[in-house]
């Protein structure tokens, strides 16, 4: 087991992340001691389902101010009622896992009134992985905890994509048109880390836009990915651009399209940028990174930066580059966005060997120093 940089609230929490990132796993270390109920364990989810009292009397015997963890939360949401009780009357913490939030929203269920903070458990990063971590693998086969620990992660990637369609898709109905979904999917993934062009991908899967977006949703709402907004700090408000859309592993973007060989060229970079945005956040929930991330690319003209991280009036801009060569030309983005007011930093991340430094004011940082920066909580250091 890899020890992970995410520590748990002192209240309670819900736990989400994609099956198989090692949160029942995570939970047993954080708090050995918690009382458990694992849901995904048919004899007891069936008698908690058949007689919930079942759950009272067991969290009256909890000490008050003890954890209990709730594993699969999402199949029997019911429960929420009982903890919400027992945080009120008694000060129970609970962690409650699941895969998503989105069976507990179309439930309609109590989702805690604020009373539980949201946690989101991400794919292993180099912190956690230690000597173990490999870019090329990280790009090849992604990190999520399942896939790094088995003997054959391509058979397990393909695994992990039948199961997310069984179980999350098709078992809980949440689509219609399974067959749509499934010629989605892989459109889907091609664009990962690029503008998201929602007609161009209808067009692509043969379904309507509305559907589309209907899919969106269901990716981001199972964690699979997300969209990442354009921002402009002159005006600081959100631009009226089109978003990115980024998967959260790249093993998952590329299982989707049952590729497994070493990644070249364009898709590599594409890997490389979505795994770093992973990388960042999850370092952002140990580390207070940023309060917001977004890419930036001004209008009228083909200027970009991959991540701009925004924390008080200020700014960090990063730009994700999987070469081992630095080339003045691949820093424009990061040169004009100096003009910009609040500019704390422009980084560079490359694949090269040596610390590097531009007369515009750019660092040109290889990937290790980056990552100790990451691990030692030094980005934003004087």
């Amino acid at each position: 087991m890899y020890p992970r940089i995410l520590r748990p609230p002192e209240q309670s929490f819900f736990l989400f992340g994609v099956r198989g990132v090692g949160k029942s796993t995570w939970v047993r270390s954080a708090l050995p001691e918690a009382t458990r109920f694992d849901l995904l364990d048919n004899d007891e989810h069936n008698q908690l389902a058949q007689n919930p009292s079942l759950f009272e009397d067991r969290l009256r015997a909890v000490p008050e101010g003890g954890w209990v963890v709730v594993d699969e939360v999402q199949r029997l949401p019911e429960l929420l009622n009982e903890v919400h009780r027992f945080i009120e009357e008694r000060g129970l913490r609970f962690a409650l896992l699941g895969s998503s939030a989105r069976s507990l929203r179309r439930a309609g269920v109590n989702l805690l009134g604020g009373r539980a903070l949201r946690r989101n458990l991400l794919p292993l990063v180099p912190a956690e992985l230690g000597s173990d971590f490999t870019l090329e693998r990280a790009l090849r086969y992604g990190t999520i905890a399942l896939v790094v620990d088995s003997q054959d992660p391509e058979a397990t990637l393909r695994a992990w994509v039948e199961v997310y369609l069984r179980e999350e898709i098709q078992a809980e109905a949440q689509l219609r048109n399974l067959s749509g979904f499934l010629r989605f999917l892989p459109v889907a993934a091609v664009a990962h880390a690029q503008v998201l062009n929602v007609t161009a991908i209808a067009r692509d899967a043969a379904v309507s836009r509305t559907t589309v977006e209907g899919y969106l949703s269901v990716l981001e709402d199972t964690l699979v990915a997300r969209r990442l907004s354009a921002f402009s700090p002159k005006l600081r408000v959100k631009e009226r651009r089109l978003p990115k859309l980024f998967w959260v592993d790249p093993g998952l973007v590329r299982a989707t399209q049952r590729r497994f060989t070493s990644p070249e060229g364009a898709e590599r970079g594409h890997l490389f940028e979505g795994w770093l945005l992973g990388l960042l956040e999850a370092h952002n929930v140990h580390h207070q990174l940023f309060e917001e991330i977004s890419y930036w690319s001004p209008h009228q003209s083909n200027l970009e930066v991959d991540f701009v991280l925004r924390r008080g009036g200020e700014f960090i801009a990063i730009e994700a580059k999987a070469t081992r060569r630095f080339l003045g030309r691949q820093a424009k983005g990061l040169v004009a966005f100096g003009e910009l007011v609040g500019v704390r930093r422009r980084i560079m991340v490359y694949l090269g060997a040596h610390r590097l430094a531009t007369d515009s004011g750019i660092e040109v940082l290889p990937l290790p120093e980056f990552l100790d920066e990451l691990a030692e909580d030094r980005l934003w250091a004087d």
